[in-house]
């Protein structure tokens, strides 16, 4: 989360990719640790990191994401499943949107894009919606890649 303020076009992948070793702390020590490590580091990254924004999107969704995907996936319908993550992230999403537009001062902004910007919030979550759904593919398949390919190399392969 530090690196944001070092390279600040990589505000949203940085967490993404903290989110990602979050699912690491899942696996091996359970979601209690995982939890805890989340919180401490959403903390963390709130007086340490420049970039509060990329702060703000680890707390928001990156952070807990991977964690809750844990609950998630134990729904009996792959559509019930769908439906629950989506509706997790638009609200996330919106509620991100509406604390970075009025907390960080960014309602200037939204006026000058003049009708454009009362429906920022829709624009945003119609051109994020699939890109969620592939962040979620992807965590699931980085999941199996660390399960299947880098665990067994860090820990030995058992004989």
């Amino acid at each position: 989360m530090f690196l944001t303020g070092v390279f600040p076009l990589l505000y949203l992948v940085l967490p993404m990719l903290a989110g990602l070793l979050l699912l690491v702390v899942v696996e091996e020590v359970g979601p209690q640790w995982a939890w805890l490590t989340y919180a401490a580091v959403g903390l963390l990254s709130l007086f340490v990191t420049f970039d509060k924004e990329a702060a703000l999107i680890f707390i928001m969704f990156f952070g807990c994401y991977p964690i809750l995907t844990l609950y998630f996936n134990r729904l009996p319908s792959k559509w019930v499943r769908l439906l629950v993550k989506l509706v997790f992230f638009n609200l996330c999403m919106l509620v991100y949107y509406r604390i970075t537009v009025y907390v960080f001062g960014l309602t200037e902004l939204m006026e000058a894009f003049e009708d454009w910007g009362k429906y920022g919030g829709a624009i945003l979550l119609a051109v994020m919606n699939p890109f969620f759904l592939c962040y979620d593919v992807s965590l699931s398949n980085m999941m199996v890649i660390y399960r299947k390919w880098l665990k067994p190399r860090i820990l030995g392969r058992k004989k």
